[in-house]
């Protein structure tokens, strides 16, 4: 999507802006290549600076429940300090390059319901406009791809994926949200667990990787969440049997059940987890015969479990219907700030 917009802080004559990316999804910690297109006004216009934003919509934890928010998580200059001239038309092109932990928004073409955007804000004789947003697809790295391949495999079902603002605790996490990817448990597991919770945290060699646990209360215990973390590197994709290695985890996971079954809940809040168990990059053992069910990839599984979510859909919305309203928001904010 592209959008064209009268720089409404200069009034009528100013100059049109044009912000066109490239088609097709891209990388966490790939580069993000398009062009800005502007158009001149009834005048003369030093063009100061032109800036994009990334930008995401959040949910916020709070002592009320949960609400939307918007988080901007990079900022790029990507040109200015030239004059556009009466109707001149000039185009900027740029290249910046995604944060790392970018949250993925798509498997395999199906939308996960996560809504990113690019701002674009221009710098015009003094006075700034912040121009709509264009939607941002990204699709997996590589270890994202097969470990969410391998949950499919073993039965694991898509139930939804969203952006929680805060930290992890105990990771290197570096931007103020991080995204958890709902999965209903596989056959096996559904005595044990309600539902299980992946966080991805990728760095330029290596990834780590957030299990959680929604478990199952007793007749005499709560339910309580559970969590353990484990890291792969980015080499290691090649030649890993992504089944046997994720069932490992998972059974560490379902062991920490007895681990600290009377130690209480491991819970968390919107700024903080806990209860980690740690994988060095040895495969773990298990059984991988009989008890290794193998089945669709998960790319399968969100095409048909997402039927709900519905492919491009976010809560009745499609995803550039929300960015649109992510962006009235935003506009409503500097409003309130001015």
């Amino acid at each position: 999507m592209v959008f064209k917009r009268l720089l409404g802080s200069l009034g009528v004559g100013a100059p049109k802006v044009d912000t066109v990316l490239e088609p097709g999804a891209v990388l966490p910690g790939g580069d993000l290549t398009g062009q800005v297109h502007l158009e001149g006004g009834g005048a003369d216009f030093a063009i100061e600076q032109i800036t994009l934003e990334l930008v995401a919509r959040v949910e916020i934890e709070h002592d009320e429940g949960e609400s939307d928010g918007v988080a901007v998580f990079g900022r790029f200059s990507v040109g200015g300090g030239f004059r556009l001239g009466e109707g001149e038309r000039r185009s900027v092109p740029f290249s910046l390059t995604l944060p790392w932990e970018t949250p993925v928004t798509q498997l395999h073409g199906q939308d996960l319901g996560i809504v990113l955007g690019v701002r674009t804000e221009v710098a015009v004789a003094g006075a700034k406009d912040k121009g709509d947003l264009d939607p941002l697809a990204v699709r997996p790295l590589p270890a994202q791809e097969a470990v969410l391949e391998a949950l499919g495999q073993l039965g694991f079902g898509f139930r939804s994926a969203d952006l929680e603002y805060g930290h992890i605790r105990g990771t290197g996490q570096q931007l103020p949200f991080y995204q958890e990817v709902e999965l209903t448990p596989a056959a096996r597991y559904t005595h044990e667990v309600n539902e299980i919770e992946v966080t991805f945290l990728a760095g330029p060699h290596e990834m780590e990787i957030v299990l959680e646990a929604d478990k199952r209360g007793g007749a005499f215990s709560p339910g309580r969440d559970v969590l353990t973390r484990f890291t792969v590197r980015h080499d290691e994709v090649a030649g890993t049997d992504w089944n046997a290695r994720v069932e490992g985890w998972l059974g560490s996971l379902v062991e920490n059940r007895a681990a600290y079954g009377s130690q209480g809940s491991y819970g968390h809040g919107p700024y903080g987890q806990g209860g980690y168990g740690h994988d060095s990059g040895a495969h773990h053992g298990g059984h991988h015969g009989d008890g290794h069910r193998s089945g669709p990839g998960m790319g399968t599984v969100v095409a048909a479990g997402a039927a709900g979510l519905a492919v491009g859909v976010v809560g009745g919305m499609v995803a550039a219907e929300v960015v649109d309203e992510i962006g009235d928001a935003m506009e409503g904010d500097e409003e309130d700030e001015g």
